[in-house]
């Protein structure tokens, strides 16, 4: 069914059922158009100069496709799950080989992943006091806790936290939250990451997943979030991380020159967005810090090639940081829109810097390009409130002996809740 999908889908229904118990199904998704105006080759860094004059490349993708249910059982209990198709999700498929002697074959034909992004079950004890046990969310950074796409002005969610940081961050473990007048805090308990999984491009981004049909949990890791909604518009982040991720893996070293690497993660994040009726603005700044860099670089590179790590450098620190402000020009053209209810036109405008190598150990290279800034300009139409339609242009800026990686892309999407 999912090859019908042109345009992305959320939709949300609440239906009371008897006493307490409520039903919720839903969804939301988004479609992207890009042009690339620059040269995909794996070797455009390396040999940049051999990629100064390649010509722009196109795709089509539907980066995240997500469907939901969730149910009240009474006051006190809920659940709620949602799986999610990212790149269309994938697709398998066996054939009978006419040209090959009739050999049957096994194919790949669609790339992508599907994702259970999140299940859990919650007690409420109180606005101030609530339980959930799961997989959940990791609200550290901006994105994540804010990762429907009518939370973001760009066709793709926020470039540098989607680079060094998992996006949409997801784990099982286990949540305290609530809500003490204009503050809201979330403190959670998880398995740590697994550093493994680390690379010079993304940083601690691939840590989070499994290879396995378990994630792995010899080390355990913490967050806490805090938000402030004390200035009407205007909601304040603070977010943090913390957890060891070596030897987080199915096949732990026991070599005693390890005994002393921890592979300590640690982030710190603060995030803002503020909302009046013609102007919004969201901006966001993390900084991450990876103890024993050096010896997990080492210990990476040594793994066999069949092992599912990228076997790249990691650096010690990354950083990243961005800021997005929109306003709403259409009410001076609304004597022409007296009959739509509410549409809404932002021109908006973005800037972003991030580095997955900001800083290195003594003996690790430093990937110059790993480094960029990102300047992106365009609009969001919401002929109403659920749907929008986004076109920009975006300037990937990045050191002087490289090329710049432009683009245009338009986006349409959906992100709805209706009580």
């Amino acid at each position: 069914m999912l090859r019908i999908i042109f345009i992305s889908f959320t939709l949300f229904i609440t239906s009371s059922l008897v006493g307490y118990a409520q039903l919720t199904i839903g969804g939301y998704g988004e479609v992207a158009l890009t042009r690339n105006f620059f040269s995909d080759n794996i070797n455009r860094y390396t040999h940049a100069d051999d990629y100064k004059n390649a010509k722009s490349h196109g795709r089509f993708d539907l980066p995240h496709v997500a469907f939901a249910i969730g149910y009240n059982f009474e006051s006190k209990w809920k659940m709620y799950s949602e799986i999610e198709f990212e790149h269309g999700g994938t697709e398998a498929a066996m054939e009978l080989e006419a040209e090959e002697a009739g050999e049957y074959e096994s194919e790949i034909e669609r790339g992508g992943e599907v994702v259970l992004e999140q299940f859990w079950i919650e007690r409420n004890f109180s606005d101030a006091f609530n339980i959930r046990v799961g997989h959940i969310i990791v609200p550290v950074g901006y994105t994540s806790a804010n990762h429907l796409p009518n939370d973001f002005f760009t066709v793709f969610r926020p470039e540098g936290e989607n680079t060094i940081l998992p996006c949409t961050w997801h784990e099982t473990g286990a949540s305290i939250w609530g809500r003490i007048g204009d503050f809201r805090y979330e403190a959670q308990l998880l398995p740590g990451l697994d550093s493994e999984l680390f690379s010079r491009r993304n940083w601690i981004q691939g840590g989070s997943a499994s290879p396995y049909e378990f994630k792995v949990a010899n080390k355990y890791a913490g967050t806490l979030r805090f938000d402030n909604f004390s200035v009407k518009g205007l909601r304040m982040g603070v977010s943090g991380y913390y957890g060891y991720s070596f030897n987080n893996s199915i096949l732990p070293s026991s070599a005693d020159k390890y005994n002393n690497v921890k592979g300590a993660v640690g982030i710190a994040s603060c995030d803002f967005e503020y909302k009046q009726p013609r102007i919004i603005a969201r901006g966001y700044f993390d900084y991450g810090h990876l103890t024993n860099s050096e010896e997990i670089s080492k210990y990476n590179k040594s793994l066999t090639k069949n092992s599912p790590s990228p076997r790249t450098n990691v650096a010690s620190d990354a950083v990243c940081t961005g800021l997005e402000t929109g306003y709403d020009i259409l009410p001076w053209f609304e004597h022409g829109h007296k009959n739509v209810k509410n549409p809404q036109l932002f021109v908006f405008g973005r800037y972003e810097y991030y580095d997955s190598m900001y800083k290195t150990a003594n003996n690790i290279a430093d990937n110059d390009w790993c480094g960029r800034q990102r300047a992106v300009a365009g609009f969001n139409y919401f002929p109403i409130r659920e749907v929008v339609i986004k076109v920009e242009y975006s300037a990937g800026i990045l050191k002087k002996q490289y090329n710049n990686e432009n683009s245009f892309s338009v986006g349409i999407a959906y992100a709805g809740f209706f009580k």
